[in-house]
């Protein structure tokens, strides 16, 4: 080797060392590196590591490094290889002109006969043909598929699979990278009557071993019978079809379009699987969750409207498509509304984030989701001088997603990007999961992120998430992800499935159209899935004024960029170590707020002393971790015996592990023996679990009590209203029982407004809808004699249909549109004759909170009588009493009553009715404290 060869070898391998001080590995000065050594095992180095290290590499040298590379360097001379060809100086990315913006409008959904994916890709392909989808961005030119090449490949991909034996039901796994194959290859298995079952193809070889072990497990579980993979991958799909005995046939996207077979058509229906999303696969278990067309279409069109697609939106997106943040929400979403979708590969994310501000300038991006990692990632590799030119004005949606979102992590890209058109109201964190399609919940549009800081020691002790004053010291945060999207609900809830109120922290559970029906030949998983018909989404959070704050997951699952790790198979392969205590090994995640995504730590116990011995059993250590998941561990901790935390039937307590080593406290020192940790975590388990029993008993005997009370004053009024009595004193009676509830139910009731009614003057009075209580509170803030507004079916209730009765209510028709249209006629003419009435617009209430559409009928009616109308808000009852609640919860009400609104004079009286609604609307809408669920249509 030359004088100058081995000056630039010793500079690589410095750049390398430096590298790795920087990450703070151990013992980085003592270590012998030279260009043969292994990036995984011998320098520890993970994927975003790697990340690291070819940025520096790239900036020291002046040059620009091949996307692929990131994935197929297996030692440093494999970098040295490629340095010695690479181009010898930096390009700026040239800065493409803006493409011509597309017409401004609502997104268009497909039409409601529209129910599974390959009728979906059908009617696109007849209404625009030639429009292009997709665009696949890459380093050379940009490749586009329209509806027609899409549809035209994908039915001869599905004949060529039907050639080969699939048939309606089976399951065919794709390994494929992101591309054409990805895409037609999809939609055939679907044309063919298949499910997909998607797998991550290996990125690099020292994967192998890993891969084929998880997507062994993931094919025997589905029961694949045929492997969709590439030419390169071959060998890899050779090794899987030895370890799963149902996969017969490995075939590529080429050799399936070769055949040019035309496909049998296959009857699917919403019921039918559309695919297996496997969530998991490392623990031996893989499972997979099944999700019919039925599923991804209602996710799709829920997602579309919470995110208020516009027919002008471009969907920007390096996800990979084997994940579904990637697959359903980018792809298959802007396919349901016609959107075009550009699409890079994650590589070449990756290797260079700033490709993707790039693609999105170029394309005039609005639309784009990633998870909190890839926000971090911007922030740290991507340089000013990169971002010459670059305009991200029209990024309008942000979605960050798939793993936690940090608050810091938005704030700082919020203001990093501002410079580059930016706007921080693009930022969204939202939250979904595999079970529920792709999401679940989403905030307002246009609105800057919601971070909430709460008390540290109060949420940690009693899951109490109390908003913390400005001056709290050390304050946790949480951002808001928002509602849930429609037809969804969400619940919180403790152990035992009882739910719980505001702001208290507890399982997120959920249902909604979009749910999974279950874990594919996973009886037993699918059976813990479910609980009363809600889905537990293995997560924490609470919830505060409607909208959700996950916390955490329940399980200890560990998410590293965007990818779980399971800790159980380490423990075991770490644990048969020579030197190291079997049963005795934690494996946990920690939240590392410079990567934006977690580390993941080893806990290990050993009686080994000296520091040689120690250095092996931690490189074994290192080996293990590499060797199953293909990632070296962050930090390996070697401890004596007796550290690991266990329960007392000798389960690993990864959480509590995870907080004694976040606290700082050492974990090398002797630790308390096992029975003395036993006995000190009973008594502390003992002592929380008293405190849930006593919380749990207050809540019983409160919700009992006033049940009690309830029942108590109904009865009461209920034999006073025997006898004929007029209305003027049937109200007052029941004004004055429902006063009584409300002032020994213990509750804060205040009433503004009381001034906006006159008993001489008749009116309207229109009401949102939350609770079953809202009549009875309704019965208590107005002193004067109304009429209700009550649906007819109510009347045949024996008690309340006598209340009802003795107060002189006027029943309604709910679902025959010809009685209905007679009984707004009736009401009217009531109203003419100088009776106030009292209704509620909603016409009914759900579980989920939000202000729902106004019907129109009460609005035409005073103005065909000519009457004024008083809106009424009512805040705090749906906290009191929930639908599906049994118990009622101690909460504040307040009920604002507004000023009169009048019908406008100078038009129609149908759009009198709609312009009278609509204010009535807004003013209630402001003050009633609960989302819009209006999306645009009035019912």
């Amino acid at each position: 080797m030359n004088a100058a060869a081995e000056d630039f070898a010793q500079a690589l391998v410095d750049l390398a060392r430096d590298t790795l001080k920087d990450l703070q590995q151990r013992g980085v000065e003592d270590r012998r590196i030279t260009l043969d050594s292994t990036l995984d095992h011998d320098l520890g180095l993970d994927s975003l590591a790697r990340v690291e290290l070819f940025t520096r590499i790239e900036r020291r040298f002046g040059v620009r490094l091949p996307e692929s590379l990131l994935g197929n360097a297996g030692t440093l001379r494999d970098i040295a290889s490629a340095l010695s060809g690479a181009p010898s100086a930096v390009q700026t990315a040239p800065r493409a002109r803006p493409e011509a913006a597309r017409v401004k409008g609502e997104a268009a959904a497909p039409p409601a006969h529209i129910a599974t994916l390959d009728r979906l890709l059908a009617w696109r392909r007849e209404q625009q043909p030639d429009f292009p989808q997709i665009t696949i961005h890459g380093e050379g030119a940009d490749e586009p598929i329209t509806y027609e090449q899409l549809w035209r490949e994908a039915r001869r991909i599905a004949g060529g699979l039907q050639r080969r034996g699939v048939r309606l039901g089976d399951a065919v796994a794709l390994m494929l990278p992101t591309g054409r194959d990805y895409f037609r290859t999809f939609f055939g298995v679907l044309l063919a009557g298949a499910a997909p079952v998607p797998l991550y193809p290996p990125t690099r070889m020292s994967q192998i071993e890993e891969h084929v072990r998880r997507h062994a497990g993931i094919l025997k579980n589905a029961d694949t019978t045929l492997l969709v993979t590439t030419a390169e991958m071959r060998s890899v799909a050779a090794v899987l079809r030895a370890h799963a005995s149902s996969l017969r046939r490995i075939v590529s996207s080429r050799e399936l379009c070769a055949s040019e077979a035309a496909p049998i058509e296959v009857a699917l229906n919403p019921g039918s699987t559309a695919l297996l999303q496997y969530t998991s696969g490392s623990t031996g278990q893989p499972k997979g969750v099944v999700l019919s067309h039925g599923n991804v279409l209602a996710n799709l069109s829920a997602l579309g409207a919470a995110v208020q697609l516009r027919s002008d939106d471009v969907f920007v997106s390096w996800l990979p498509l084997y994940h579904d943040m990637g697959l359903i929400g980018a792809w298959l979403g802007t396919l349901y509304f016609g959107l075009p979708l550009v699409i890079m590969s994650p590589l070449s994310f990756l290797t260079r984030p700033v490709r993707w501000l790039e693609a999105i300038h170029r394309y005039r991006g609005t639309l784009s989701a990633a998870p909190n990692f890839a926000y971090e990632l911007c922030l740290k590799r991507v340089t000013d001088e990169e971002l010459i030119g670059v305009d991200l004005s029209s990024w309008r949606i942000a979605m960050n997603g798939a793993e936690p979102v940090m608050p810091d992590t938005l704030l700082r890209f919020r203001d990093r990007f501002a410079k580059y058109g930016f706007r921080s109201s693009a930022l969204t964190p939202v939250y979904g999961l595999a079970e529920c399609s792709v999401g679940l919940t989403v905030p307002p549009m246009q609105r800057e992120p919601l971070i909430d800081s709460i008390e540290r020691e109060r949420f940690m002790q009693d899951g109490v998430a109390a908003s913390a004053g400005p001056q709290a010291v050390n304050p946790l945060r949480f951002a808001s992800c928002g509602f849930p999207i429609a037809g969804h609900h969400v619940r919180i809830v403790d152990d035992s499935g009882r739910e719980l109120g505001e702001r208290r922290e507890g399982r997120l559970e959920f249902r909604g159209p979009s749910t999974t029906r279950g874990y594919f030949n996973n009886a037993e998983a699918t059976r813990k899935l479910f609980r009363d018909g809600w889905l537990d989404s293995g997560d924490r959070a609470y919830i505060a004024h409607g909208e959700l704050y996950p916390t955490g997951r329940i399980k200890d699952i560990i998410i590293r960029a965007g990818r779980h790790i399971y800790p159980e198979e380490l423990e075991a392969s770490i644990g048969a170590i020579d030197g190291i205590r079997r049963g005795c090994v934690a494996v946990f995640g920690s939240l590392d707020a410079a990567s934006g995504t977690e580390r993941v730590i080893v806990l290990a116990e050993t009686r080994a002393a000296e520091a040689a011995q120690r250095d092996v059993l931690r490189q074994a250590v290192v080996d293990s971790v590499v060797k199953l998941i293909g990632e070296p561990p962050d930090e390996v901790v070697l401890a004596p015996p007796h550290t690991v935390l266990k329960t007392s039937s000798g389960k690993i307590r990864r959480a509590a592990s995870r907080a004694v080593y976040e606290s700082g406290r050492s974990l090398s020192t002797h630790q308390p023996s096992t029975a003395a940790q036993v006995l000190h975590l009973t008594f502390c388990a003992a002592g929380a679990s008293l405190q849930r029993c006593a919380r749990r008993l207050t809540e019983l005997m409160y919700g009992t009590y006033l049940w009690a009370l309830f029942a108590i004053l109904v009865g009461l009024a209920f034999l006073l209203l025997l006898p004929p009595l007029g209305q003027a004193a049937a109200w007052s009676i029941c004004h004055h029982a429902a006063r009584l509830f409300v002032r020994l139910a213990g509750v804060s009731f205040r009433v503004e407004g009381l001034e906006h009614v006159r008993p001489t003057i008749a009116r309207l009075l229109v009401a949102n809808h939350a609770s079953y209580l809202d009549g009875v509170v309704l019965l208590a803030a107005l002193r004067d004699p109304c009429r209700f507004v009550a649906k007819r079916e109510l009347k045949r209730i024996p008690v309340v249909g006598l209340l009802l009765r003795r107060l002189n209510s006027v029943f309604v028709e709910r679902f025959d549109a010809r009685v209905s249209a007679q009984d707004a006629q009736h009401l009217a003419e009531i109203a003419q004759a100088g009776a106030s009435c009292i209704l509620f617009p909603e016409g009914t209430f759900t579980r989920a909170p939000g202000l729902m559409p106004f019907h129109l009928g009460a609005f035409a009616a005073a103005v065909h009588a000519g009457l004024t109308l008083a809106p009424i808000a009512i805040r705090g009852t749906r906290a009191l009493l929930q639908d599906e609640q049994r118990l009622p919860r101690r909460a504040p009400i307040v009920v604002e009553i507004g000023p009169t609104l009048v019908a406008a004079a100078d038009v129609d009286a149908f759009s009198a009715a709609v312009k009278l609604r609509d204010e009535a609307r807004r003013w209630i809408l402001a003050r009633c404290g609960e989302p819009d669920l209006l999306g645009g249509v009035h019912a």
